[in-house]
């Protein structure tokens, strides 16, 4: 599927869209990035008759400056404040997200009520071995050279930060620690979309997802045409329709088909 390259917008501004359907979808994205990155995601689930919000999380879509500041803690209330703001109106919510967006997902349905989950390429685990120190790195080290655009598809660009604060990996480091230890908490369906060839996610992400969700339904599929940001990527279309009937196959309205039946 080829994505078309997105026109400039007010920097990566939240996203939100009203829809007929009674089911709403929060969609996160991730680390350094912001709404654009996952923007076509959000106009599919539009388009299909879902309600859909896109926060802009604490530290983002402004300098990287500010990432650098941001706790763990303050991506972590966005999202709640999102989800619960959803579910005030809305019968059900699903969650999803793309890398960190993926670790928000799942750490949130370890303790709000989501209906279930779609995670593209979920960060939970580091590629580089030195990350694990960046608590100690970053007061020598702020900044390591951006993770961006790791796509397949020529003229893309999800709208990262040129740099990358070490301080903000090392709270991306503790977050995904903490979600690893909430997993077994999770008791919905999971589906779980992964890159033939990530440079950013290690394949021990999955791993640890699989390892950690003991009381949970999981489904993992390829995108064996796709790098990291497969939400731009040239899968783009498989991970999108396959967002859509897993949310319909779980929703209110497939309830009530099978409770009619």
């Amino acid at each position: 599927m080829d994505i078309l390259p997105q026109p400039p917008r007010e920097r990566d501004a939240a996203f939100r869209r009203a829809g007929s359907s009674p089911d709403a979808v929060l969609l996160i994205h991730g680390f350094t990035s912001g709404p654009r990155s996952v923007l076509p995601w959000a106009e599919a689930l539009s388009d299909a008759g879902f309600p859909v919000a896109v926060p802009l999380l604490p530290g983002h879509g402004t300098h990287w400056e500010d990432l650098s500041r941001t706790p763990r803690a303050a991506w972590i209330a966005a999202v709640e404040r999102e989800f619960d703001a959803l579910q005030a109106t809305h019968r059900r919510v699903f969650a999803c997200g793309l890398s960190m967006g993926g670790t928000l997902a799942l750490r949130l349905a370890a303790a709000r009520g989501v209906a279930g989950v779609v995670v593209a390429n979920p960060a939970l685990t580091f590629a580089h071995p030195a990350a694990r120190f960046a608590g100690l790195l970053h007061r020598v080290r702020p900044t390591v050279a951006a993770i961006a655009n790791d796509i397949a598809l020529p003229g893309q660009d999800e709208g990262a930060y040129p740099l990358t604060p070490v301080a903000g990996v090392h709270q991306l480091g503790l977050l995904m620690a903490q979600t690893r230890a909430l997993l077994p908490r999770i008791d919905v369906p999971v589906l779980a979309y992964r890159s033939a060839v990530d440079h950013v996610v290690p394949e021990s992400s999955i791993a640890a997802l699989r390892a950690g969700l003991s009381g949970a339904p999981l489904d993992v599929r390829p995108l064996p045409n796709s790098y990291h940001v497969a939400t731009l990527d040239h899968d783009a279309g498989t991970l999108f329709s396959g967002t859509i009937d897993f949310i319909r196959s779980h929703g209110s309205t497939s309830g009530e088909e099978a409770h009619r039946g």
